[in-house]
């Protein structure tokens, strides 16, 4: 863990542990922004119609802070203020973390970057805070970052970046892989039933194998609803490989 996730873990601002409000996951293809899409954005109509649902619900429950966690190149917060580009896949775009801010300071990697415009197409006005997880973080960084999520406000609302498989397809950015569909099922299950032992049990070196970005965020969710205590029931609203990787989108609430 960053010594930047240490300070932050151990300052007295966030040493309250509490229960999370809600959750969310999405998953962070480029190709979610129209722009980006172009002539083939109806094609993940509904998928983005599924996660504007879920961040919505995120916001309906008033919390204080709204947390987006996806992979980056490091493990621990990013530090406001911080924009993402969409240049890099041909759209002259810059999402800034909250809405109004300096596009200056930090760079969010593309998944935060997909989670921060998520946000702005709901007219986010709660502050917004971002954490990334490494894709090869190991259970000490993940236990860790789930405490920082559970330490990190009054009322935190997380929103969960991640895809599944890229290994479902001969055109899939991984290839074919007949170990990808049950991995990607499991996964799906587990968002629907809020299961945090299944998450948690996923493999890294399987995960690694079929290019599931999301394994890492997963895991953290997991830990910081089981650090946030009681029960917690979770709705599937989207399952879908269109271009041989898997998105899901799933809503989390408190039992």
């Amino acid at each position: 863990m960053t010594g930047s996730a240490r300070r932050r873990s151990g300052d007295s601002r966030y040493g309250e542990q509490v229960p999370l409000v809600a959750a969310a996951v999405c998953p962070h293809p480029p190709l979610l922004v129209p722009e980006v899409a172009g002539a083939a954005a109806s094609e993940l109509a509904d998928l983005r119609a599924a996660c504007d649902t879920v961040v919505g619900r995120l916001l309906v429950v008033t919390p204080d802070v709204v947390m987006l966690l996806g992979t980056g190149p490091a493990t621990g917060p990013v530090l406001p203020p911080a924009t993402g580009s969409l240049q890099p896949w041909g759209v002259d775009l810059d999402v800034p973390l909250t809405p109004g801010q300096p596009d200056r300071g930090a760079v969010l990697p593309l998944s935060l970057t997909i989670g921060a415009w998520l946000l702005a197409r709901q007219g986010v006005r709660v502050p917004v805070t971002a954490v990334q997880v490494a894709a090869d973080a190991g259970p000490a960084e993940l236990g860790a970052l789930a405490d920082l999520v559970a330490a990190a406000g009054a009322r935190v609302a997380l929103l969960v970046l991640g895809d599944g498989s890229a290994c479902r397809g001969e055109k899939s950015p991984g290839y074919d892989d007949s170990r990808a569909h049950p991995y990607d099922q499991r996964v799906a299950a587990a968002l629907a039933d809020a299961d945090l032992d299944v998450l948690l049990g996923l493999d890294p070196v399987l995960s690694t194998e079929l290019k599931a970005a999301g394994r890492a965020p997963w895991q953290v969710l997991a830990g910081a609803a089981r650090a946030a205590g009681g029960g917690w029931r979770g709705e599937l609203l989207h399952d879908s490989a269109p271009y041989g990787v898997a998105y899901f989108v799933a809503s989390w609430a408190p039992a």
